[in-house]
């Protein structure tokens, strides 16, 4: 329950800060579902559903939004080469459509974040560098629940320490 809640405070944080003017670019969003899976998971727990499942995918949604922080991290910071899609590198005019290259007067331009740019840093650390960080984190304490709910299921004691 308490990587799920820390799930649920990194992805409320993205959203404050969203709210506060800061655009998410498209990795930033990739980023937050992983995020709501194991928001969804944590809930899950409150049930009498197959824990280990749950436990499972709870951890590998962890993984996944830190491996994705780590991957977006790497990209600010010019390390590797991210998706075309949101970097703005390998842009090939010729290729494009009219409506590619003059997006219509209804499509908010100004909003377009390229994720190879940092747009808040802390402590020299960027949003999706943080995210990796504390999902890593989190994700530790899925595999310990994990770990935990093994000892119990196979010794059948609990230990309370």
């Amino acid at each position: 329950m308490l990587a799920a809640a820390g799930s649920a405070a990194l992805l409320l944080g993205a959203l404050v800060f969203q709210a506060l003017g800061y655009a998410p670019c498209a990795m930033c969003i990739w980023q937050r579902y992983p995020h709501a899976i194991a928001i969804g998971m944590g809930a899950m727990l409150l049930f009498a559903l197959p824990i280990l499942p749950i436990l499972i995918i709870g951890a590998l949604s962890a993984l996944s939004t830190s491996a994705l922080g780590v991957f977006h991290t790497g990209v600010e910071r010019g390390w590797w080469e991210g998706p075309t899609s949101c970097t703005g590198s390998g842009l090939d005019v010729s290729q494009m459509s009219v409506s590619e290259l003059l997006p219509s007067a209804s499509s908010n331009a100004s909003n377009l974040v390229l994720c190879s740019e940092v747009v808040w840093e802390f402590l020299t650390l960027s949003m999706a560098s943080w995210n990796a960080i504390l999902s890593g984190v989190l994700a530790c304490l899925w595999l310990v629940a994990i770990a935990r709910h093994q000892k119990v299921r196979w010794h059948g004691v609990a230990d309370v320490s």
